[in-house]
């Protein structure tokens, strides 16, 4: 039987940090969904089909993953999907409590979908999709954070915007 795990996130931008989960990831599991989560209650910086793509690009090397995108509740797209894992990225104990209790609501909905999670390597402990944006906004050096590509698309998205601050 195929070990199936959906990694869910918004994933906006990809951070170097979710492609260090991923590929751990594939050492335990010999298929796993990035899942792009559809919130109309979140305002995504990039588009649904910008992560996608950029998704799709980061990870054509890494054979066993696909990409898609759901709404509604995790564990119901991983019933859906055939998969009996959730992966879970943690960088610090703040996001212990926060993902111990979607962890607990998730096993309450659906007891045959676990939840793994992994802790990020140090490397990537104090990266976040957030905190990269910000630090690019301000013309902080994300060189290495993120892939090459999320870089420059992170870049042309800000000046698209005119949301680029230069340093003074």
């Amino acid at each position: 039987m195929e070990r199936t795990a959906i990694y869910a996130g918004s994933f906006d931008p990809v951070t170097n940090g979710h492609l260090d989960i991923l590929k751990r990831g594939l050492k335990l599991f010999d298929h796993i969904i990035v899942a792009i989560l559809i919130n109309p209650n979140k305002q995504s910086f990039f588009s649904v089909e910008e992560r996608i793509d950029m998704l799709q690009e980061v990870t054509k090397d890494l054979h066993n993953t696909e990409i898609d995108t759901f709404s509604g509740l995790l564990v119901d797209y991983a019933e859906q999907k055939k998969a009996h894992a959730i992966l879970r990225g943690m960088r610090a104990v703040s996001d212990f409590e926060y993902e111990f209790q979607l962890a607990l609501m998730n096993r309450r909905l659906n007891r045959d979908v676990q939840t793994v999670f992994l802790m990020t390597g140090l490397r990537w402990i104090f990266t976040s999709s957030s905190i990269i944006k910000e630090a690019a906004r301000f013309g902080g050096n994300i060189h290495g954070m993120v892939p090459e590509l999320v870089e420059k698309r992170l870049a042309l998205k800000m000046e698209e915007l005119g949301l680029f601050i230069p340093k003074k």
